[in-house]
């Protein structure tokens, strides 16, 4: 931060010097070239008149041309490359006197052939005043030139605290965008038409008393549409946009943001019907009286502007300030009051339909094989955002481009399913065999437990390639989107976690350091379901722990305001949940080892194994897959 805060200090000796330098550069240029314009011709010969009159007796000159203060002559047989020869003879004297008077006879000036050339016109002026003018000139210029670059300097310092908003017009074709680029989000779409309603004709809502809000919050995870959304509303009413981040108000000078702020405003205004859009608006909208910056907090000066402003509209305005987080929880409650950011929108993660709507337009301008199918795609990729799945397009098509093929397939899409969720491919980093035959029964102990748990979700793909930071994944979807989950599905989502920890134990009688993310996960979600979810008989339906934000030296922590005799019991419980799970998987794979060992052998064999294979070999070893979803 304290970098990014010196920057605008330094930027004007800097960009000064560096103007001063390009300023030099050019008036030594300019010199140059003056004195290569000045300078006569290289070739140039001066003789004294005696020796010039010598030549014109002795018949060597041919032809001789006067000027006003110097004589050019030619001689016999003179080679074009040959210096021009010059003689120097007083002004105001004609040619003939003054070689008359060194004793040239006239039968041989006769002979020769004279011209007369008589300066004048603008090279004349030109040549005269040159020497004195072009110096002025370019010390004049130089000094402009710095002036200009000072007072840019000294502008951008009152420019200081001036909004950075950037601006969409409505007639600007390339950036508008509409409800019908975004897909998805039909609940959001319904409430934000209201607005979209009242920019275009506010007389409707005016005339029977109502007053459309002021401000309009969006809430969502990261990726889910939240700015386009904003900037569809604006494309539809056909209003200016004016977007800005939450960290741009925020500078090293108490006072910047709230100025920033007040131009923002004004500039809006002036624009009026129009849209502010200030994107993640936790950043300067966090709650008061932390204590962190002291009494002069900028941040908080920045709020408090922003509060100022939105209390500040008139009804005519038709000034809609539009604003987004992922965050809602940390905002002040002054900004989410009853007149200010009263109208919430709530933009959740796209169901399956939605998923394969998203697809769709981001699938546009990329040339589909006749095997693709989006709602396949749509249906292996829950909890994917707007976001991801554009991501996941993208990743499509640069597989295909990379392998020099004009189409995207079906299993490019999958594939990038894959890599948008556990990373590349790591195909460079080999396993030595021992390594390989841990991580092939571990992975099969995780599919084989799913497959057998009623509640767990169906395996889609076991793979020992290392993707990401992983060795080996188990790919398991959902059958279908599911916004509540039971008790039963976690305890059976805890066991095919250990899955993998049972299978290191049982057959090789050691254990890796490959189940350390499995047991991390398994044991926060089995302390979620005592403190949190009132899921333990022995705690009760008693909610002890809750989110309560971010610490102020990083990260999230959770209130605990519970005894340590409780604490004691949570931890036994935790404890319990954990070896009942580890017990389950533990007979899930005794009773059903061979398949186990199947699986495993043709891990190693193969690497990666599809649901459809998979499925065969559990059929072939006597169990059941799961049902797969209606498509």
């Amino acid at each position: 931060m304290e970098n990014k805060e010196k920057k605008p200090k330094n930027m004007a000796p800097l960009s000064l010097a560096r103007h001063g330098a390009v300023a030099l550069l050019i008036f030594l240029t300019l010199t140059s070239a003056y004195s290569f314009l000045t300078e006569q011709n290289g070739t140039r010969e001066e003789i004294a008149l005696s020796a010039l009159a010598a030549d014109i007796t002795s018949g060597k000159v041919v032809e001789i041309i006067a000027r006003q203060d110097e004589i050019e002559a030619i001689y016999k047989d003179t080679k074009p490359d040959a210096p021009h020869i010059f003689a120097k003879k007083e002004a105001g004297v004609s040619v003939t006197e003054t070689l008359q008077a060194l004793g040239v006879p006239e039968q041989k000036l006769g002979a020769l052939t004279l011209t007369v050339k008589r300066p004048s016109g603008f090279s004349y002026w030109f040549g005269n005043i040159a020497p004195f003018l072009l110096p002025i000139l370019l010390l004049a210029f130089l000094i402009w030139f710095l002036s200009r670059q000072v007072r840019g300097a000294g502008m951008q310092a009152l420019s200081f605290g001036q909004s950075k908003a950037r601006i969409i017009f409505p007639h600007d074709k390339k950036q508008k965008v509409s409800f019908k680029d975004v897909a998805g989000a039909k609940e959001a779409k319904e409430e934000l038409k209201e607005i979209v309603d009242f920019l275009k004709n506010p007389k409707k809502f005016l005339d029977i008393g109502a007053q459309i809000p002021k401000g309009v919050l969006l809430m969502g995870a990261s990726g889910t549409g939240k700015t386009l959304l904003a900037r569809a509303v604006a494309g539809e009413a056909n209003v200016p946009f004016f977007s800005i981040s939450g960290s741009e108000f925020v500078e090293m000078f108490v006072g910047v943001g709230a100025s920033r702020v007040r131009d923002l405003f004004n500039m809006a205004k002036k624009s009026a019907p129009s849209i502010i859009f200030i994107d993640e608006i936790d950043a300067v909208g966090r709650v008061r009286g932390g204590g962190m910056g002291g009494g002069n907090d900028e941040r908080e000066q920045t709020l408090n502007q922003i509060l100022v402003e939105l209390d500040g509209f008139e009804p005519t305005d038709r000034l809609v300030v539009m604003a987004a987080t992922n965050r809602p929880d940390v905002l002040d409650p002054a900004l989410v009051r009853p007149g200010r950011f009263d109208r919430r929108v709530v933009v959740d993660l796209p169901d399956r339909g939605d998923r394969e709507e998203i697809l769709k337009i981001h699938a546009r301008g990329k040339p589909l094989f006749e095997d693709v199918n989006l709602r396949v795609i749509a249906e292996r990729t829950p909890g994917f955002s707007g976001a991801d799945l554009y991501s996941l397009m993208n990743e499509s098509a640069i597989l295909a481009a990379r392998e020099n093929r004009a189409t995207v397939t079906q299993y490019d899409l999958i594939r990038s399913i894959e890599k948008v969720m556990l990373g590349p491919e790591r195909r460079s980093h080999l396993l030595s065999v021992k390594e390989k035959e841990i991580t092939a029964y571990h992975e099969a102990g995780h599919a084989l437990a799913a497959s057998v748990l009623e509640h767990a979700d169906p395996v889609h793909k076991v793979s020992i390639i290392s993707r990401g930071r992983a060795a080996g994944y188990t790919l398991k979807l959902p059958i279908e989107d599911r916004k509540l989950q039971s008790r039963k599905e976690f305890l059976d989502d805890i066991a095919v976690s250990l899955g993998g920890f049972v299978a290191e134990k049982m057959l090789f009688d050691d254990l890796t350091t490959g189940s350390s993310n499995d047991l991390a996960v398994a044991t926060a979600l089995a302390r979620d379901m005592v403190t949190r979810y009132g899921m333990s008989d022995k705690i009760g339906p008693i909610a002890l722990e809750e989110s309560a934000g971010l610490s102020p030296f990083g990260g999230e922590y959770a209130a605990r305001e519970y005894s340590e005799k409780v604490g004691s019991v949570v931890d036994s419980e935790v404890a319990r949940i954990m070896s009942e799970a580890e017990g389950r998987a533990t007979d899930i794979l005794k009773k059903h080892r061979k398949a186990l060992d199947t699986i495993a052998k043709k891990l190693i064999e193969v690497e990666t194994i599809e649901r459809d294979e998979f499925e065969k070999l559990l059929i072939a070893n006597g169990i059941v897959p799961k049902k797969k979803q209606e498509i």
